[in-house]
């Protein structure tokens, strides 16, 4: 299938054209022989229009803008055309791209961690790029650093000029990679997934920002991602990537109102909305045996020791109580920051509790000796967030899901271990071929899958999944969270679900626990939850999260809520959440508001809840 013509629904190039490609072929030589990532590939973006790029991962979105760049590595083969406000890119030699990168187009990546020098302060790093291509003295470039972190709405920029950036949360390092995406004013801005991994308050900022980025300074732009609910609050057009190919293209309301593609229509259908009416019933559990109790769970760390002087408290989670019963899910929600995963890893002791009892099944896990522990594990199950870092990059696919039965059922022989595993992979999706292949060469949604398997082949009777899905693209997300649910349908398995993505949530779990700066907000099912959500902070939450159409999603983005957490060294008093809360008072900054029923199986901690 070839893709659409270049000129199937623009106009022709003509002088507010900045980007054009055409016939635009990338492939790459391996030794299993030659792979394509894109083909055919035409696209073209205007001064002030901003083309939205949406697909699955490996549908060659990435890939096809890389290129441009010239940021592919020598065994990538590129061939068609493509032109830059008249330069054809592809042509152009190392110095002329260098002359160009940074500096008439900016490019924000994906992760920004790893897309940063960490060695290197955050001022220097933004001043860098004016003194390279601007040729600013290093004076002048930091004062127009500053200036750019401002621009950026970065909060105190001239602390942050500062800092390193471990020392920044991930929604700050994605504004610093903005900044020096935007210092010497580019004509064409290329945002790659800049959205990924970030929780549903700063990814509605950081697009909040491109959209005013794109109003006011009237820059080209291309943003990558595989969320619809993106595209529909920044972009003007969409084009739409499968298999290397753009499949469709158009106006963004014409693409997820009226998609004509099948595959167009399959995402748009299955992009996670948020529906008042919809969500998992709670089951009526009165018979069942309370599985897990949380009684005033408090974690603290001790941050900033030195040889002179105290180290200071950093209260991560603080007297959180819930009970979960048996064959039920709980999905825990809050910002990063938030102490989600703090409290996924106290409620299996990989982090010891400061205060408070974690009792399993009536057995306290923080009093039982280390064997006891140990043993009780195979009851107790996670998914870690990273699907790739939480494999052994040593072991194979086999070895891997193996390694549970070697120490909770050492009885079994080799060939039965195999037998185990293929069971295993074949329940989550696998075939069992992969079992001798390495996790680097699994897709991201292939390697979250494993580690499925890997917690569920000694049939657990509680799985804790912390954040599974988050750096997966959205029909995978779809997958992961479907496999779940039929997972624990089939095994009645307690389930904790640690997410930022409020959607995903509302699918899956019974009931929601709402957490911010370690505290409790709100505990309701998940019905009344998305209903009437009854704490500021959760309808905040629920009001960022993107919304596939074009009609609601920019007044959305410009009601984003500002600013990000307080830190947890220094949480405000009283209420937490006053410093951000539209409805604070005077009672907030005196009083930590009380936990306290609100109505059948609801309860919040709010001092104006009943008058909201």
């Amino acid at each position: 299938m070839r893709s659409i013509p270049v000129n199937a629904e623009v106009t022709p190039q003509g002088p507010a054209q900045v980007l054009r490609l055409c016939g635009l072929a990338v492939s790459f030589t391996t030794p299993a022989g030659v792979v394509c990532a894109a083909s055919d590939v035409s696209l073209q973006v205007a001064r002030g229009e901003c083309l939205g790029v949406v697909g699955e991962s490996g549908a060659g979105k990435s890939v096809s803008f890389l290129a441009l760049l010239g940021l592919l590595p020598p065994n990538a083969r590129v061939q068609g055309a493509a032109q830059f406000c008249g330069t054809e890119l592809l042509r152009a030699g190392p110095r002329a791209l260098e002359r160009l990168r940074g500096a008439a187009i900016g490019m924000v990546f994906q992760d920004p961690m790893t897309s940063l020098t960490p060695h290197l302060r955050i001022g220097e790093q933004i001043a860098e790029v004016l003194v390279h291509h601007r040729k600013l003295s290093w004076a002048a470039a930091r004062a127009r650093a500053q200036q750019l972190l401002t621009r950026v709405h970065v909060t105190d920029p001239a602390h942050r000029m500062a800092q390193y950036p471990h020392e920044l949360s991930g929604g700050m390092r994605q504004r610093v990679m903005i900044a020096i995406a935007l210092a010497c004013e580019p004509q064409l801005l290329i945002a790659d997934e800049p959205t990924t991994s970030l929780d549903v308050t700063i990814q509605a900022q950081i697009l909040a920002l491109l959209a005013e980025l794109k109003r006011e300074q009237g820059m080209a732009m291309v943003l990558i991602t595989h969320d619809l609910g993106a595209v529909a609050g920044v972009a003007d057009r969409v084009a739409v990537m499968r298999g290397g190919r753009v499949i469709e293209t158009g106006a963004v309301a014409a693409i997820l109102n009226a998609p004509h593609d099948p595959y167009t229509q399959a995402l748009v259908r299955n992009a996670p909305r948020l529906t008042a009416s919809a969500g998992v019933t709670q089951a009526a559990r009165g018979q069942e045996a309370v599985a897990l109790t949380l009684t005033d769970v408090s974690v603290e760390f001790s941050v900033g020791a030195r040889w002179f002087g105290r180290a200071a408290a950093l209260s991560a989670v603080n007297a959180v109580s819930f009970e979960l019963r048996a064959g039920e899910s709980l999905g825990v929600v809050g910002e990063s920051g938030a102490g989600k995963s703090t409290l996924a890893r106290a409620v299996l002791q990989l982090l010891k509790p400061s205060s408070g009892r974690v009792v399993w099944m009536g057995a306290a896990l923080g009093e039982l000796p280390a064997g006891e522990l140990r043993a009780l594990r195979r009851d107790l199950q996670i998914i870690f967030q990273d699907p790739l870092a939480s494999l052994d990059p040593r072991r194979t696919v086999g070895e891997i899901v193996a390694e549970p039965l070697r120490v909770h059922a050492p009885e079994l022989d080799a060939p039965a271990r195999g037998l185990e595993v293929d069971a295993a992979l074949r329940r989550v999706g696998l075939p069992a071929t992969l079992a001798g292949r390495y996790p680097h060469e699994l897709s991201g949604g292939e390697c979250q899958r494993v580690g499925i398997a890997r917690a569920m082949i000694v049939k657990p009777r509680l799985l804790v999944c912390d954040e599974p899905v988050s750096a997966l693209d959205t029909p995978t997300q779809q997958q992961i969270v479907t496999l779940l649910a039929q997972l624990q349908c089939e095994s009645g398995l307690s389930l904790v679900f640690v997410s930022h993505n409020l959607a995903l949530v509302q699918r899956l779990c019974e009931r929601v626990l709402v957490l911010y700066l370690g505290r409790m907000m709100e505990l309701a099912p998940a019905q009344s939850l998305y209903a009437r959500p009854l704490h500021p902070y959760t309808r905040e939450l629920l009001s960022a999260v993107p919304l596939p159409d074009p009609q609601l999603q920019p007044a959305r983005l410009a009601r984003a809520l500002p600013g990000e957490p307080p830190s947890p060294l220094n949480p405000p008093s009283g209420c937490v959440y006053r410093t951000r809360c539209p409805h604070a008072v005077a009672v907030c900054q005196q009083r930590v508001p009380a936990w306290e029923l609100a109505g059948g199986d609801r309860q919040v901690a709010c001092h104006r809840w009943r008058e909201l």
